[in-house]
């Protein structure tokens, strides 16, 4: 009996151990499955960002077209202090001058005023409370910099000049009705509202368009890529019935 006994507990024993082993095994199966999935997964969201062209060709991320640096990192919001700051001073500003109506010279003036009429009294008064003047400190513009930020803007306006005068020659038709397109809109945008309210709306944008677009980057190629794709269709007609039938003058080749 007691030989009995023993050969029962040993089966039992190898049935556990097989079953263990196999358990094992089915757990490795599953969980490279699911590996698996995972990769799949990744490789095909992969391929779908492969697949969709990016906006205006673009090859970098959004935060590199910026200029990669502080100014990027305020429109992408890497630093929410100082870009809520930012937008705060902008919409401030905006509500001074365009809702209250209040005037810059004003301003200025009133700001100055304050300014001075406090440092002032405080220096006269610091006798009499037994505390120290305040230390104004001195305010120097710097040469470099300024030099710099003319030279750099120098360039942009001889830019902005060339390509002018190349729209102007006649060398590239489809650029001339952009080119006059986007200032018949702006013309339009300035007569609706004046200069600063355009620079608070394209300040507000630059703060919420970049952030909305790298989140959403995907879904807004795979749209722009289909509306851009309708609108070469929708030129190609219109170039055939009435571009292609515009007299045109000799081109004068470059030197």
């Amino acid at each position: 009996m007691a030989d009995h006994d023993d050969h029962h507990e040993e089966e039992r024993k190898e049935e556990s151990v097989i079953e263990k082993v196999s358990e094992k095994i089915h757990g490795h199966d599953d969980s490279s499955s699911s590996s698996d999935d995972e990769k799949k997964e990744k490789k095909k969201s992969s391929s779908f960002k492969a697949k969709v062209s990016r906006l205006f060709g673009r090859e970098k991320p959004v935060h590199k077209v910026l200029g990669g640096g502080k100014t990027a990192d305020v429109f992408m919001w890497r630093n929410k202090k100082i870009s809520a700051g930012v937008l705060g001073v902008a919409t401030a500003i905006w509500v001074l001058f365009e809702v209250i109506e209040y005037h810059f010279l004003t301003l200025l003036c009133h700001g100055l005023i304050l300014v001075l009429a406090v440092l002032f009294l405080w220096s006269n008064a610091s006798s009499f409370i037994n505390k120290s003047p305040p230390r104004i400190p001195e305010v120097t513009l710097p040469e470099k910099p300024i030099l710099q930020f003319a030279s750099d803007l120098r360039l942009a306006i001889n830019q902005g000049f060339a390509i002018l005068r190349d729209i102007a020659s006649g060398r590239d038709l489809k650029m001339f009705l952009l080119v006059i397109a986007g200032l018949w809109f702006f013309s339009i945008l300035g007569s609706c509202c004046d200069l600063l309210t355009l620079l608070y709306i394209t300040t507000v944008l630059l703060h919420t368009v970049p952030v909305l677009y790298d989140k959403y980057e995907d879904q807004v190629d795979a749209f722009a890529e289909k509306a851009f794709a309708e609108l070469k269709k929708q030129y190609a007609v219109f170039d055939e019935k009435v571009l292609s039938k515009v007299p045109r003058g000799p081109l004068k080749k470059r030197d």
